[in-house]
């Protein structure tokens, strides 16, 4: 495009505010020298024009104190103590385990022989009430050295 081409527009030009002077006390001024002179930076700006001012130096953080240091003999201390807990806690684990499976166990038994035991005595006391059974009345019997005296 050329420049007879452009369109033109209008352009407003802003006054700015003065902004009114601080209230001043009559207070005794001391001149004081500075310790070093700031330096005056200039950029330029793309569009040409120049910016002058001081250069403000960037704030710097504080330095981070440094940790003290963790001796290896303190850290293998530290992780055998965890370690010998850790195995502590799971026998004791295991003991409770092997505790409480052999309680069950022998419930299991007593439950077994209890059951078996209440089959044999139906089986013996039982009454059939038919003539399929044998019948064997015993008044006096003595057992002596393994022998059966009627």
């Amino acid at each position: 495009m050329h420049p007879d081409h452009i369109p033109q527009r209008s352009v407003e030009v802003h006054q700015p505010t003065p902004i009114p002077s601080p209230v001043v006390y009559s207070a005794p001024v001391i001149p004081v020298q500075p310790g070093h002179v700031p330096t005056v930076a200039s950029i330029v700006l793309p569009d040409g024009r120049v910016v002058t001012g001081y250069a403000i130096d960037a704030v710097r953080p504080e330095p981070v104190t440094a940790k003290p240091a963790v001796s290896r003999t303190a850290a293998n201390v530290a992780l055998g103590g965890v370690g010998f807990l850790a195995v502590c806690g799971g026998l004791l684990l295991l003991t409770s385990f092997i505790a409480a499976l052999t309680a069950f166990i022998g419930q299991l038994i007593i439950l077994a022989a209890v059951i078996f035991g209440g089959w044999i005595a139906v089986q013996v006391l039982g009454t059939s009430g038919g003539s399929s059974g044998t019948t064997v009345h015993i008044r006096k019997a003595t057992f002596k050295r393994n022998h059966f005296h009627g």
